[in-house]
């Protein structure tokens, strides 16, 4: 039988827990996280040629229908019963519409090193949920690095600015978190089609509401948004989408969302590169800070340590009786 991309039972809380120990594939994340920083410079050069929620619901809409259309190519498994559909579409609700109503929004309220490193507040957003709903318990040291890291983060980007696009931005990273925590009730279904359905009913939701604040679609089909629109759609979001949610169900959610330091670091840096945003500040220590701590959060934890043998022969010896101690000596 050909090796499917998910286990389609539904997951107990014993599996949850067995799960827990797996790390993110390096690979994956890499992929995920630069392509993600990448994002950002599209989203910049989209925006300029369209409305914030158009642009946001175009990107869902055709995202969502390749992967649809794609598991139907596939015959994959569909989604089936109303809890299967209503998980479904209160993931699509948080993690497409509210999430990228915001974070189109906030990319236009602010410069786009700011917004990526706002928007990407996933790791400190994400523990406690995790605690609570999964058991997933945090290690101090864990718990510190994430800390230290966004801050670092901040440091690097805090000239860009704040107000409401800082507030939308951080409105993208609390819906994206939920999204993530959400995308584990979706475990029983078939991630493409789970993938696929959701990021359509999101976009549908988006477009509607773009409609009602908007009006009408005003667009610019240049060569550059239409570029920009494609790697958002089918890149940036339909194969990144998948590849989170694959590890989301596989992987711990703080080592997980750890890997997402890099995505406003790949932002930063292709932001000065192509838009010619010029971070102040303690630019090379906060990215210092921000890639030792990743790295130190997402260092596998020790094995429990092993009595030495001569203090584990003399933990026996005191626990034999008096009588055996003295008939050896």
């Amino acid at each position: 039988m050909p090796q499917t991309l998910i286990d389609l039972r539904v997951p107990t809380q014993a599996s949850w827990q067995r799960d827990s120990l797996r790390q993110p594939r390096a690979g994956r994340m890499l992929f995920i996280t630069a392509t993600w920083g990448a994002c950002f410079i599209f989203i910049a050069w989209g925006l300029r040629d369209a409305p914030v929620l158009w642009f946001g619901a175009l990107r869902a809409l055709i995202a969502g229908t390749a992967l649809v259309a794609l598991g139907l190519m596939q015959h994959r498994p569909q989604p089936r019963g109303a809890r299967a559909w209503g998980w479904i579409t209160l993931t699509g609700l948080v993690n497409v519409s509210l999430a990228f109503a915001a974070m189109f929004a906030g990319v236009a309220g602010l410069a786009t090193g700011t917004a990526a490193v706002l928007a990407n507040a996933q790791p400190l957003l994400i523990l406690l949920p995790a605690w609570w709903l999964y058991g997933e318990v945090v290690s101090a040291r864990t718990a510190t690095a994430l800390v230290v890291g966004f801050a670092g983060l901040v440091l690097v980007a805090l000239p860009g600015g704040g107000g409401s696009g800082a507030a939308l931005s951080l409105a993208a990273a609390a819906a994206v978190t939920a999204g993530t925590l959400l995308s584990r009730r979706l475990s029983g279904i078939d991630v493409l089609a789970a993938t696929g359905w959701h990021l359509l009913i999101g976009g549908l939701a988006l477009a509607v509401f773009a409609m009602l604040v908007e009006g009408a679609p005003v667009i610019d089909w240049t060569p550059r948004f239409m570029l920009s629109l494609a790697l958002l759609s089918l890149v940036g979001t339909a194969a990144t989408t998948v590849a989170w949610f694959v590890e989301a169900r596989r992987a711990r959610l703080d080592n997980l969302t750890a890997w997402l330091f890099l995505t406003p670091v790949v932002g930063i840096v292709l932001a000065v590169w192509f838009l010619g945003e010029r971070p102040a500040g303690w630019t090379a220590v906060g990215l210092a800070a921000t890639l030792v701590a990743m790295w130190v959060a997402l260092r596998p934890p020790r094995p429990p340590s092993q009595d030495p043998p001569a203090v584990a022969r003399g933990a026996r010896e005191k626990t034999q009786p008096p009588a055996a101690n003295k008939a050896r000596s």
